[in-house]
């Protein structure tokens, strides 16, 4: 098989190669598939550096999100296997910027109905991570008014989807124009630049009476801010720090609106509350098979093959795409990207 294989850490994306390696190995519990296409995200560029908190033993394929065909199934299981020789599947897993990987069921999900291996690609993560905070954490109800800072971004886009699913206005912040024209284009309301200083308030006489926003969702790192346009009752939901610095509140803030600060850690799920996963993921298919989500990959430039893994990195570390970030990954006889 062909991979970007780790053998020391890198300073830029940039220094990564593709080469030839042995095929995969799986354990009796993994299933064998064929990459079609891999997303990238930003702990990828962390983990190539020797930043991220996961780090694997030299040596190690990079790459986490991928969408592919499955091609064997595990040789032993507790029970019979849930995808056949052949499936079109979607996941997260060590080792997705390669032609072939391994990874065990519990990481896997198919494809659905009508979505290219593109599409798929870059679902596993963003979703539930979305969902997961606006449904199950902040429990977002129709008429809520929410507002999604990056709402052009990978998990700013899926939040924008489930919350007009639930029948929320969404008040959507982002950089530039060309990205609030992107979060307007998947569902936004209202569309703002959080560049503007003045974007609180803003935001406020946007909301009916000027009484701000229910649910804020914040992967940037704008949770002092967002205080000044939220609501009595409020819930900001911490997803992530993107901005680079981790914020420090004045929790008197806090106290006087009454506001609860909800965190969002998705990963850790599969350790403390298994159970509402697939609670998750069942929601989700729902909403996609209503046509209330759909893909979000970034179509401003095309990357076509592991050797365009390094630029697909670079474009996404430049803070310039939107949503996701694909790799095609062509392979003889494949199906359709």
């Amino acid at each position: 098989m062909r991979g970007i294989e780790i053998r020391k850490y890198v300073k830029s994306p940039e220094e990564l190669q593709v080469t030839d390696l042995p095929d995969p190995v799986p354990k009796d519990d993994e299933y064998v598939i064929e990459v079609h296409a891999a997303a990238a995200n930003f702990f990828d560029i962390l983990q190539v550096q020797g930043r991220y908190q996961n780090q694997p033993p030299f040596p190690w394929v990079a790459g986490a999100e991928f969408a592919g065909i499955v091609l064997s199934v595990p040789r032993r299981s507790r029970s019979r296997p849930r995808f056949a020789v052949g499936a079109r599947v979607f996941g997260a897993a060590q080792g997705a910027f390669a032609t072939k990987l391994c990874v065990r069921e519990v990481a896997l999900l198919p494809v659905p109905e009508g979505w290219s291996f593109r599409d798929a690609a870059g679902l596993f993560v963003t979703a539930p991570t979305s969902y997961g905070a606006l449904v199950v954490r902040a429990g977002i109800k129709a008429g809520d008014v929410v507002l999604v800072h990056a709402a052009a971004g990978g998990v700013g886009l899926a939040a924008v989807q489930v919350a007009k699913a639930f029948g929320a206005t969404v008040i959507a912040t982002a950089s530039t124009p060309r990205k609030l024209d992107i979060a307007r284009s998947f569902g936004a309301d209202h569309a703002l630049s959080y560049a503007d200083p003045d974007w609180p308030s803003k935001v406020k006489a946007l909301t009916p009476r000027a009484r701000g926003v229910d649910i804020v969702f914040d992967p940037v790192g704008l949770v002092d801010k967002s205080t000044k346009c939220i609501a009595w009752n409020g819930r900001i939901l911490v997803v992530g720090f993107a901005a680079g610095a981790i914020e420090k509140v004045a929790m008197n803030k806090v106290l006087l609106k009454n506001i609860s600060l909800v965190g969002i850690h998705w990963g850790a799920y599969s350790v403390h509350e298994r159970e509402t996963i697939p609670r998750v993921w069942e929601g989700i298919m729902r909403l996609v098979r209503e046509g209330k989500i759909r893909g979000t990959e970034y179509t401003d430039e095309e990357f076509v093959g592991l050797d365009r893994v390094k630029d697909a990195l670079l474009a996404l570390g430049g803070r310039g795409t939107w949503g996701k970030v694909v790799i095609k990954i062509p392979q003889e006889g494949s199906s359709r990207l």
